[in-house]
């Protein structure tokens, strides 16, 4: 199985991207929501993935798309109902993301009560960074994030921020829905979000670990 399904080319057969949002205090602040005591999820197909090379494609429908950087906890086997104290004995690796999200379309679903779908579920609209393994991530509660968008820094954060820890999403996440191996979640965005426009490039890294760059293009579809 390992032969024909390599982690480290995880979104090319992984089924899941689940997204946690919310999980910084101030990016909450930025966008004027609340605190939440537990969790906001959603989820991605896994057509959404973008891997390095590929463009960020904007929605015909959307004016206003913005970047959302994220850390990503690729799971290395099945579980369902994980313990937190077990939680991370099921992750194989991490990886960079971009939850990319059309922010018209989304205050629009806010206003009519409405699921995100739209504003975050489009093609293309989970760019990746090469897979990084486990072990080269001793503690990801201890990682600092940033994003450039044509070359100006736009998002900087430290995963030691994060409200809810990785353990405890996982444990979270595994007690709705069982989690599969090369399934990924995103652990939500620090402060910093904004708008790109078609052909913007955007540079993303995790310092020290790992770095990726992608162009915005709109499709004609």
């Amino acid at each position: 199985m390992a032969a024909t399904r390599p982690l480290s080319r995880f979104w090319e057969w992984g089924k899941n991207i689940v997204c946690v949002g919310r999980n910084y205090a101030d990016h909450v602040r930025e966008m004027q929501s609340a605190v939440l005591s537990e969790p906001v999820l959603f989820l991605k197909p896994s057509t959404a993935y973008a891997p390095e090379g590929s463009p960020v494609l904007m929605p015909a429908y959307s004016r206003n798309l913005h970047h959302e950087l994220e850390l990503g906890v690729v799971m290395g086997k099945r579980c369902r109902a994980v313990p937190e104290a077990a939680a991370m004995d099921y992750v194989a690796g991490y990886a960079l993301c971009l939850d990319m999200t059309a922010r018209d379309v989304q205050d629009e679903c806010k206003k009519k009560g409405l699921p995100w779908t739209l504003a975050k579920s489009f093609t293309a609209s989970c760019p990746v960074s090469a897979f990084v393994p486990k072990e080269k991530i001793p503690d990801p509660h201890n990682l600092k994030l940033w994003l450039n968008v044509n070359g100006e820094l736009r998002q900087e954060g430290e995963t030691s921020s994060m409200i809810f820890s990785i353990p405890y999403i996982i444990s979270y996440v595994s007690k709705i829905m069982t989690l599969e191996e090369g399934d990924i979640i995103l652990t939500g965005t620090p402060k910093g979000v904004g708008p790109v426009k078609e052909n913007d490039e955007i540079q993303a890294g995790i310092h020290g670990v790992v770095s990726m760059k992608f162009k915005v293009e709109r499709p004609e579809y």
